[in-house]
């Protein structure tokens, strides 16, 4: 038996190995840099999720280490908002993408672009 610690200042975001691994590709020509997850209010139905590559944390956000070579960055804002998301990477068509799978979301607009929650 084993006991897991619960820590509220982590973000309850998971990050599929998929995803994980287009994260390393995409960060290895930026070995100084981290992702930040962040939201914006915009399109039709509220706000959209925003990745940046970055080479620093902002001081309010929460780190996430998701490998030895890999940190990503929560918005106080985002960390709210994206509570129990799992970011993955799919094909979508003829296109790979980034997808957020956010059980607080409540409605999407016809594009996908943006949620409400």
């Amino acid at each position: 038996m084993s006991i897991e610690s619960y820590d509220p200042r982590q973000p309850d975001i998971q990050v599929t190995e998929k995803a994980l691994r287009h994260f390393r590709k995409s960060l290895a020509d930026k070995p100084d840099h981290l992702i930040r997850l962040s939201i914006k209010k915009s399109g039709c139905t509220g706000y959209a999720y925003v990745l940046d590559y970055v080479p620093q944390a902002q001081s309010d956000d929460q780190l996430i280490d998701l490998s030895g070579e890999v940190q990503l960055a929560v918005s106080t804002k985002a960390a709210e908002i994206a509570k129990g998301t799992e970011i993955d990477y799919v094909l979508e068509g003829v296109n790979r993408v980034v997808k957020f799978n956010n059980p607080n979301v409540t409605a999407e607009c016809g594009c996908g672009e943006s949620f409400t929650v």
